[in-house]
């Protein structure tokens, strides 16, 4: 015990010379008083409170922010999801469902009211699949024949009219200046140049140029063509051969002073040879076919 009492007062600069010679006299003693000696000329490092401090709020604040950042991020990427979620549902529901025909060809199917439509050659007809219950209107460019399921209505927008249904089976033909419908069950609205036409079923409205050429009774159950048969009433032969071209992959060459010929008959859409003579043979035409090119003359 007095050894380690000495040993505290030597290392509190309290010994005596008498006490350190006791100290350096014992080993173990002696080893503390050397390893006290040499580390009493170690200098401890300044310690500065007010930078210390200083530097620790920097990279507090530091943190802080870094998290601050990654949660904000974190939130304009769920806003980002978000937003695309919303951006693509409005753009799926307002991408148009579309069916289409080349020349030569029919299609059959059925709009989401079960509602069924048939499609000439070279038409078109544009709707909205996911959105039809909210918009009930459909596009069509060509010719159409529909059997509205009862109870539905829609219309059928042209670039020359718009047809108004409710549970009725009518055809619709809308190419270039000509635009007919006929009507052969219920009743149907047919609206053009800032007129309105009701058209009960058994009658047919025919327009050209914005004006009503025909506006008469029909006898037919349902379109020519659904048979596979076009069918005229007075028509001119440029409409004929225009149609004709849609049923057949050919291009009609004919003179200009015949173009304005009239046409009461019906061609098949089967034959073309047969078609040809059907259209020709009443109006003492003669015809040459080359592969796909056709040239009609006066015989």
């Amino acid at each position: 015990m007095e050894k380690d009492y000495l040993l505290h007062k030597y290392l509190n600069g309290d010994a005596s010379a008498e006490d350190i010679v006791v100290l350096r006299s014992d080993p173990e003693y002696a080893e503390y008083t050397r390893i006290a000696e040499s580390t009493s000329e170690f200098e401890p490092p300044e310690f500065k409170a007010e930078s210390n401090f200083e530097a620790i709020q920097k990279e507090k604040l530091k943190r802080i922010g870094t998290s601050n950042r990654s949660s904000y991020k974190r939130i304009l990427q769920i806003a980002a999801m978000v937003v695309l979620v919303v951006v693509s549902y409005v753009f799926i529901n307002s991408v148009d469902t579309s069916v289409r025909t080349g020349v030569a060809q029919k299609e059959s199917f059925t709009l989401p009211d079960n509602s069924e439509v048939q499609l000439n050659a070279s038409s078109e007809i544009r709707y909205k699949k996911r959105s039809w219950d909210k918009n009930r209107s459909l596009a069509l460019d060509g010719e159409a024949y529909f059997k509205v399921t009862k109870g539905n209505t829609f219309s059928v927008e042209t670039s020359q009219g718009t047809v108004k249904v409710l549970g009725t089976q009518f055809n619709v033909f809308s190419r270039e200046s000509n635009f007919s419908i006929n009507c052969y069950e219920g009743l149907v609205s047919v609206a053009f140049n800032d007129t309105l036409i009701k058209l009960p079923a058994g009658n047919k409205l025919q327009v050209q140029n914005n004006k009503i050429v025909v506006h008469t009774a029909i006898s037919n159950s349902a379109p020519s063509w659904i048979a596979n048969e076009s069918s005229f009433e007075n028509a001119t032969l440029s409409e004929v051969i225009n149609e004709l071209e849609q049923q057949y992959p050919i291009n009609i060459t004919s003179p200009e002073n015949i173009a304005n010929k009239r046409f009461t008959g019906s061609f098949t859409h089967d034959n073309l040879e047969l078609a040809l003579r059907s259209i020709c043979d009443p109006l003492r035409l003669g015809y040459t076919v080359g592969g796909d090119e056709v040239t009609l003359y006066v015989k």
